[in-house]
């Protein structure tokens, strides 16, 4: 049997992070962030343990790359799902609501995304939060903003506080509530985005996370 070559193993690596920080968003959403291990993450995964050390420095870092891939897929869901538009009202209000939207249906999650912002090692630096940063930075441009250099920092903080107001344990924010005043701050229209009104059952929502996760391609032959 011939070695493989360098690109399938490249390809094999890729999908073994993919399920890692799949298997990472699932548990801790399941279970919090303290009662999940990387042991158990390898496991959901399919993989060795050493293998998560090879590509994360530790749990914190696959949990928060694992959150930055799932709120990047879901932005770019959001802005690119029909009838796509090039609108950057329309855009500004989906990226609105597909962030405010995970704070609603993956609160045990993003409050974990939450609290370990605020330990000592704070945002880490990984390609999703790259790819997450991107898209928003291009949201902002074509919603008009003159400085999108400092627009852009101004609407992560003022996501990231609605995020932690809808979830802040015994005292949270209704999200409609946050939602209302982020599109007053903005000048855009209730009707624009995903309105609360017509969002569907919370046991309708798609539950699945596959889809954020794209292992489901195959080496080539070497």
């Amino acid at each position: 049997m011939s070695p493989r070559s360098a690109s399938v193993n490249e390809e094999l690596r890729r999908r073994s992070r993919e399920r890692l920080l799949q298997a990472a968003v699932e548990l801790v959403g399941e279970h919090g962030f303290e009662a999940t291990t990387l042991a158990d993450i390898a496991d959901r995964a399919g993989s060795a343990r050493g293998l998560v050390s090879y590509y994360f420095p530790g749990k914190r870092q696959l949990v928060q790359s694992a959150v930055h891939r799932l709120m990047h897929r879901t932005l770019e869901e959001a802005l690119e799902r029909e009838p796509r538009t090039e609108d950057g009202r329309e855009r500004l209000a989906r990226a609105v609501d597909a962030i405010l939207g995970l704070a609603r249906d993956r609160p045990v999650l993003m409050r974990q995304h939450m609290a370990g912002l605020l330990q000592a090692e704070g945002f880490v630096q990984c390609p999703e939060q790259r790819r997450l940063a991107e898209l928003l930075s291009d949201t902002v441009a074509r919603y008009g903003a003159q400085n999108v250099t400092a627009d852009y920092p101004m609407l992560r903080a003022l996501l990231m506080g609605a995020v932690y107001s809808a979830l802040v344990p015994g005292v949270p924010m209704p999200v409609p509530v946050l939602r209302a005043e982020l599109f007053r701050r903005y000048g855009l229209d209730w009707e624009m985005g995903v309105p609360p009104e017509s969002e569907p059952a919370a046991g309708a929502r798609n539950g699945d996370l596959s889809r954020f996760f794209a292992t489901d391609e195959r080496p080539s032959s070497p």
